[in-house]
């Protein structure tokens, strides 16, 4: 699928004809994997205040750019997955010990997502865990108490300081603009003696009417480098029973027509990177809200991005979901 060279990874600012669409980041990356196999995504900031913007349709165009195209060309799509990312970084890692376990790696939330990279840190917590656990044993702990030791060890590690020294990224470029990353850059070059910088708002709670917004027309997927949802879902190998109680649950179930439509154009047909959510027309030419819960592949952008916060998403019966295949 692509000629083995070497990895590339950069940040993808959303462009609309040609303009800056204000206040809206993201990452992507290319991995390069064996039997002459790549893979490719998009790390989308759910900080973004257009209603319009579709991050999967984001990732469809992004793939024509030739930094990208150039290895997908003549290529086969094998594989198609999405999961949000929980990237908030050191201000917002948890209290990781509890009586009788531990919260660690991205669970915990040690990506660091100034790198675009967590697979390091979330190892480097789980060696800390293992060593705790271990000196607890050899200590003849059975389990049972807060394993206390662990923290200590994590807050003394390089992947602590490394976190602690990307504090401010993200919340910089949410708080004075996409290029607020330069703070944090500026920040490490001083020794990390600015301030540190918080979010104050919720990723939900940013957005804005849609009727503050030009309406986003994406280009038509080619079926060659970008592909529409359907198709893309079928390769993820998710699976429910239809019989089952839907697991995308409504805390009221006429917002999404009565306010999120007229207000936002209903985001949940396009932040949805599965096609869960439609709005469709009733036997009387009314809007009506329809939830696909079949296509769900458990990413749970809409428990986030949902601006009543009206949707909840709880694990499904039978163990139903994605089954990735090559990720």
């Amino acid at each position: 699928m692509c000629r083995p060279t070497g990895t590339n990874r950069g940040w993808w600012f959303m462009v609309q004809d040609g303009r800056w669409i204000k206040n809206t980041a993201g990452g992507w990356f290319l991995y390069h994997a064996e039997n002459q196999q790549v893979v490719v995504g998009l790390i989308m900031d759910l900080s973004y205040q257009n209603p319009w913007l579709s991050p999967f349709d984001e990732f469809q165009r992004m793939k024509h750019h030739p930094a990208l195209s150039q290895y997908l060309e003549g290529g086969k799509r094998v594989a198609y997955g999405a999961r949000a990312l929980t990237k908030g970084g050191f201000n917002c890692l948890p209290k990781m010990t509890f009586d009788g376990g531990l919260l660690i790696g991205c669970d915990a939330g040690t990506l660091n997502f100034s790198k675009i990279k967590g697979l390091h840190t979330a190892m480097k917590s789980g060696l800390v865990a293992a060593e705790s656990v271990f000196e607890a044993l050899k200590a003849g702990d059975e389990g049972g108490q807060e394993l206390t030791s662990f923290t200590q060890k994590w807050e003394a590690s390089w992947a602590y300081q490394e976190l602690k020294e990307s504090a401010s990224f993200g919340p910089a470029m949410h708080k004075y603009g996409t290029m607020g990353g330069a703070y944090n850059f500026v920040n490490q070059l001083l020794g990390n003696k600015l301030p540190n910088v918080h979010d104050t708002n919720t990723d939900h709670g940013v957005l804005k009417p849609a009727s503050e917004f030009e309406k986003i027309t994406y280009p038509k997927p080619d079926g060659k480098l970008s592909f529409d949802k359907p198709s893309s879902v079928f390769l993820s190998n998710t699976n429910h029973e239809e019989d089952q109680p839907c697991h995308l649950r409504l805390d009221d179930p006429e917002i999404p027509i009565q306010h999120n439509l007229p207000e936002y154009a209903e985001p949940a047909q396009r932040y949805c990177p599965a096609g869960v959510y439609e709005v469709v027309e009733d036997s009387e030419g009314q809007p009506r809200f329809q939830i696909n819960f079949q296509n769900c592949v458990h990413c749970k952008t809409c428990d986030i991005k949902d601006p009543a916060q009206n949707i909840t998403w709880v694990a499904p019966e039978g163990g139903g979901g994605p089954n990735y295949p090559n990720m």
